[in-house]
């Protein structure tokens, strides 16, 4: 019963132990995209890649030293999703709650959120900064720990698709962070309020569903994966992260310095002039949303990368992106067609596929 209550509040205390370090690690104030209602740039704290680092090794340490085992997450991985997902529904009820309606209907607001923005301590600690490193911390603890009790449980039958596979997830949640300024420039933070859909997405359906794939390999023996299968697996990945990761610094940059060129090569080209210019070169060439494309095929490439292509319940994780991205898509041709009009006509006739160039 005791073990079970742990795994209960471990989502807990790792949220807890987030926002302590997130509050005494050193981090840098920086001007976001969003602006208040005085037309003045929201300030954000980030330390994000430090917290992550911290917490790792802290895990590490535990367990080097015996006062955790290794596979503590995966061992308790179903307490730790009800944890997890208790968690998410008191923090939405929190902060939905007690924000004014919108008048959408309660259910509406519930899941979509009634608050744009919610902080708190001057800024210090932002909701949206705080569920995503939340998430990508929990995300790589989980990754570590199921990893390991592949390796605890089958020594004589190790995985290196397991391996791969964590390392690569753990360069995913490490590179988001690492990212983070250019993270504020995305949809996340400029269109969606804080509510059900991201409060427990990221504090339950984030850390716990994205590493789909373990839950699925690391109760079992290690296949003996084709190496040329985790060679496709890496690269599909590599250019997943290319596409993905190119097209978010490209908008930053010309978001920030409007000309600048991307690693002092590519030169942007924009349609319109004044407050309202698209970007409609580059990445943003290839598709109206390339970045899209390149997260669905990091998806596909970490799939791969595990070396059991037949096994259906890895591939749970990049079919949730197609899921999530196609309505999003549509949602973001809406708004920009909104927003800038003929503008957006002129670009969508001249970049027409939607997110695969030459299919959709």
């Amino acid at each position: 019963m005791r073990g079970i209550l742990a795994g209960v509040l471990a989502p807990w205390a790792v949220a807890a132990l987030v926002l302590a370090l997130h509050l005494v690690v050193p981090a840098r104030w920086v001007d976001g995209y969003v602006r208040d209602e005085a037309g003045r740039p929201l300030r954000y704290r980030l330390n994000g890649l430090r917290v992550f680092i911290v917490l790792l090794a802290l895990y590490a340490a535990a367990g080097w030293f015996g006062l955790v085992a290794w596979d503590f997450l995966w061992i308790h991985r179903w307490e730790g999703l009800a944890g997890a997902c208790a968690l998410g529904v008191v923090f939405t009820l929190a902060v939905v709650w007690t924000a004014p309606a919108t008048g959408r209907g309660a259910f509406a607001d519930l899941y979509f959120g009634r608050r744009a923005n919610p902080r708190w301590r001057g800024g210090v600690v932002d909701a949206k900064m705080f569920l995503y490193l939340f998430g990508a911390a929990l995300l790589g603890l989980n990754v570590v720990s199921f990893a390991m009790h592949q390796r605890v449980a089958f020594p004589e039958a190790p995985s290196a698709g397991v391996v791969l596979y964590a390392a690569l997830f753990l360069f995913f949640a490490g590179e988001y962070l690492f990212f983070e300024e250019v993270h504020l420039y995305t949809y996340d933070f400029f269109a969606e309020r804080v509510g059900y859909k991201l409060g427990w997405g990221c504090l339950a359906f984030y850390p716990y569903f994205y590493c789909v794939g373990l839950w699925s390999e690391a109760g079992r023996p290690g296949p003996a994966e084709p190496g040329w299968l985790l060679v496709v697996g890496v690269v599909v990945f590599a250019a997943g992260w290319s596409l993905s990761r190119g097209a978010n610094l490209q908008k930053f940059l010309f978001k920030t310095r409007p000309d600048a060129r991307l690693l002092g090569v590519l030169a942007p080209v924009a349609l319109g002039d004044g407050p309202h210019r698209l970007l409609c070169s580059g990445f943003w060439r290839v598709s109206r949303h390339v970045n899209y494309l390149g997260e669905i095929l990091m998806a596909v490439g970490l799939t791969l990368a595990l070396g059991r292509p037949l096994d259906p319940w890895p591939w749970l994780y990049p079919l949730y992106y197609v899921v999530l991205l196609l309505p999003r898509q549509a949602d973001d041709d809406r708004r920009c067609a909104a927003k800038y009009g003929e503008l957006w006509a002129e670009y969508c006739r001249r970049v027409p596929y939607r997110i695969v160039p030459g299919i959709y």
